[in-house]
């Protein structure tokens, strides 16, 4: 009797984990493909971002016409700019649309040297062997990477479901359609979003099954992370490198204080990912100074652009750049940190209007330091709450996904205290780093503290599904 009941118990759950990721992805695709929860305001989410994707459909143009590798295998446009020096104009991003929709050739190539371009050269393989226009192409290519971070951020989302239950991923389901900035990234070919999320996932799902300490597994561990931070910095580069390697140990930090291991296990683990990320990030430097030499003619003037590209977007002297480049390096840390504590995580105002300038700046916009502060009162919540119905098992997860919460927000604040420059100009963009994990992780706690004022609602939940 035991074993039917244990295998009708198996496959009732296989039956849920499916229904999870199908919901989960179709409801992440369908946001990151064509914005369908309007999540983001339309013309925002069409036109967001074009200025560096056009480098990846410029890099299509060329292999088209000189070969995958020509130019170093390196993104780049049909323009004579030095893109290191003068970022490409917004005609010049029409420009290399046009020049792939049409068929045009370019007579001048300047790539960009800052990342190796895995993603241009694969899309630009996918484009030699798919029969298809170029229209069609384009669209494909946008659903495919729709798909590809819908799938990584449901790996997330189930995950969650697997540690804490139902009620929980459906927070963390519901702060990643949510998102604005997810969504206006989710499909963009420049940035390969999946990436960012491929080592933490890696980490999640190994230490969840392979938890027993032994020597074999820390070997096997740091290969894992080399292998899913290589593969990274091969697809976008080294865009918001330190926060990728922060998110990736937070799983860590998880399974750590719920197995209450040893420190110097604890630490041995930390090794190994430093270790298996060095070592990722040092051949893709590697591959990238061949590349640059290849272009420029020289190791030289490889090492130059790294150390320029490098200290440009974190705290180098202001004298050492061009002008542009001076109120980004004499911008103060606090000052950059408080601007993206500003930033809005969700905009009622997409939905409902008021006539109230007070209400739709301050309360229909909701910030990130709102999302800090609804945490941090939800962990306290979480840790001090009295209920005879949780384990001590079940008490000892709560605790360690409080601290693991806690511990991700120094993944999007290494970003921006370190690349404090890049973080100055680029205010447009680097909000989707609160979403490197904080935001799920804070979510989460939020679903642990619903989940213990309402428990009977995540069992509705299920016997629905």
């Amino acid at each position: 009797l035991n074993k039917v009941m244990l295998k009708h118990f198996n496959q009732s759950e296989f039956v849920r984990r499916i229904s999870v990721c199908t919901i989960s992805i179709l409801l992440l695709f369908f946001g990151f493909f064509s914005n369908d929860w309007h999540v983001a305001e339309q013309q925002w989410f069409l036109d967001y971002q074009h200025s560096t994707e056009s480098l990846i459909v410029g890099r299509m143009v060329k292999s088209r016409q000189d070969g995958i590798f020509s130019g170093g295998g390196l993104n780049g446009a049909g323009i004579s700019n030095d893109l290191s020096q003068h970022w490409i104009t917004l005609k010049q991003v029409h420009d290399q649309y046009s020049a792939y929709l049409t068929g045009i050739t370019f007579r001048e190539y300047s790539p960009y040297m800052s990342q190796t371009g895995g993603q241009g050269m694969f899309f630009s393989l996918l484009d030699s062997l798919i029969p298809l226009s170029p229209q069609a192409k384009l669209k494909l290519f946008y659903m495919l990477t729709s798909l590809l971070s819908a799938i990584a951020l449901t790996l997330v989302i189930l995950w969650f479901y697997c540690e804490f239950g139902l009620g929980v991923a459906i927070f963390v389901a519901c702060s990643m359609v949510l998102s604005q900035w997810l969504t206006v990234f989710g499909r963009n070919l420049w940035w390969g979003l999946w990436a960012f999320y491929l080592p933490m996932t890696a980490v999640m799902y190994f230490l969840r099954y392979r938890r027993t300490p032994a020597s074999r597994h820390f070997i096997t561990f740091g290969a894992l992370v080399f292998i899913s931070v290589f593969v990274k910095c091969i697809v976008n580069g080294f865009e918001y490198i330190t926060t990728t390697l922060i998110m990736m140990v937070v799983p860590l930090v998880y399974y750590s204080i719920l197995d209450r291991v040893r420190i110097r296990q604890f630490l041995k683990g930390i090794l190994a990912a430093m270790l298996g990320s060095f070592l990722a990030v040092l051949l893709s430097l590697m591959i990238l100074s061949f590349q640059i030499i290849s272009v420029k003619g020289s190791m030289s003037a490889a090492f130059e652009h790294i150390v320029f590209s490098l200290m440009k977007r974190t705290h180098g002297n202001a004298s050492d750049f061009p002008d542009i480049y001076t109120a980004s390096q004499t911008a103060g840390t606090i000052e950059v940190v408080i601007t993206y504590l500003r930033g809005t995580f969700f905009d009622v105002n997409n939905y409902l209007t008021t006539s109230s300038p007070f209400v739709s700046r301050f309360l229909f916009e909701i910030r990130y330091l709102y999302l800090i502060v609804l945490f941090l009162v939800m962990s306290i919540f979480v840790f001090y709450r009295r209920n005879n119905n949780i384990s001590t098992k079940q008490r000892q997860r709560s605790i360690a996904l409080i601290f693991a919460t806690c511990f991700s927000i120094l993944a999007p604040l290494s970003w921006y205290v370190i690349f404090k420059s890049h973080s100055f100009i680029h205010p447009h963009m680097n909000y989707i780093l609160w979403q490197m994990p904080f935001t799920f992780f804070g979510f989460a706690v939020c679903g642990l503290a619903a989940k213990s004022v309402f428990p009977d609602f995540t069992r509705l939940v299920r016997r629905r599904i």
